[in-house]
């Protein structure tokens, strides 16, 4: 007995763009890209850059560092003997800001920033003014750090961006879709990642193309 081939669903990573040009901007970014853009006419040296996960600050901050030559580092890495390297280009991108694990490292990066006359740029998911910290020092130079903030996309920019998030992974939505889509999932770019790449496999498993139906059949409740 014979059976029909079945197409197999293969978990593949899909490297994300961070280039400038794929950034897609709107009333609810508009004022951290122009953050990116007008560096270094900056108003401070060292600025807060906050907002839901998924909502663009990676992309933004990625943008940032290569027009500044900052480094990158993870908030949990920084320590305060590695601070002078960590500054070495005169620009640094501290990623998930409020989970610093050294009080005292995050401190002293600030002030060494200023000093130096160094940029910093710090992404987090909320304002620094609520970061744990007991060193009350740290605590008033968190508090007086600039912050730009990104918002819930608007329906134009939400659908903008499940077109590039297909795109990226060579799907070509019908227009039913993307519509769909932008009305049955949370209003953030996280849920349209993941409602993209969710369509993505379920296509994949059932061997059948990305249409309205299949979104509905997926996304029906989601809200």
């Amino acid at each position: 007995m014979s059976f029909p081939p079945r197409q197999l669903a293969l978990a593949l990573d899909h490297a994300e763009n961070y280039a400038r040009e794929e950034f897609l901007s709107g009333p609810s970014n508009e004022e951290a890209l122009q953050l990116v853009d007008c560096w270094p006419d900056w108003p401070a040296n060292a600025i807060a850059l906050i907002g839901p996960e998924g909502s663009g600050k990676t992309h933004l901050a990625t943008i940032w560092a290569a027009a500044a030559g900052a480094r990158v580092v993870a908030a949990r890495a920084v320590r305060e003997a590695e601070l002078p390297s960590a500054l070495a280009t005169g620009a640094l991108v501290v990623e998930d800001a409020a989970a610093a694990a050294d009080e005292r490292a995050l401190f002293h990066l600030i002030n060494i920033a200023r000093e130096a006359k160094s940029f910093l740029l710090f992404t987090a998911r909320t304002a620094p003014a609520s970061w744990p910290a007991a060193v009350p020092d740290l605590v008033s130079r968190l508090r007086a750090l600039p912050v730009v903030s990104l918002r819930a996309p608007d329906d134009q920019l939400l659908r903008a961006v499940i077109v590039k998030l297909a795109a990226d992974r060579q799907l070509t939505l019908d227009e039913s879709v993307v519509r769909y889509l932008s009305t049955h999932i949370e209003r953030s770019l996280a849920a349209a990642r993941a409602a993209v790449i969710a369509l993505d496999h379920e296509a994949l498993r059932q061997g059948r193309p990305v249409t309205r139906a299949l979104a509905a059949e997926m996304f029906r409740d989601s809200k």
